[in-house]
């Protein structure tokens, strides 16, 4: 069995954390309705996969008040690191140029993101 907090999220967990960064602790009512926004979605489906999150540790939820309030347990960087990793090693086998030359051709960067690329090469560079 996968110790807490290490199984990668699915993508329905991912949606609600999604939610829950962007909004921070928050009921299972208001993450619904955001989710609602986007497409149809059942309260007891919400419900149940955010009790599911906590039992797996990536959410925890306040049960001393009501409504009871759940919140992140991981930021979201740390999120996109574990699932980055796991697509390098599974897909890329362990290589981080495969997989930036990958995305670099399959999507068209801003020029925003170039920049911010180019200054990570060369910060790495100077590094080694």
């Amino acid at each position: 069995m996968a110790k807490k907090g290490k199984k990668p999220p699915t993508n329905a967990e991912l949606e609600i954390l999604r939610k829950l960064w962007d909004r921070g602790p928050s009921t299972v009512r208001e993450i619904f309705r955001d989710l609602n926004e986007e497409r149809p979605t059942g309260y007891t489906t919400v419900l149940k996969i955010m009790q599911i999150m906590t039992e797996k540790g990536l959410l925890t939820c306040d049960k001393s008040v009501r409504p009871q309030i759940y919140q992140v347990v991981r930021s979201k960087v740390h999120t996109q690191r574990q699932l980055l990793t796991e697509l390098l090693d599974k897909v890329f086998s362990g290589s981080p140029g495969n997989l930036v030359l990958q995305a670099l051709s399959s999507r068209k960067a801003t020029p925003d993101e170039r920049r911010k690329i180019r200054e990570l090469l060369d910060k790495l560079e100077k590094e080694s």
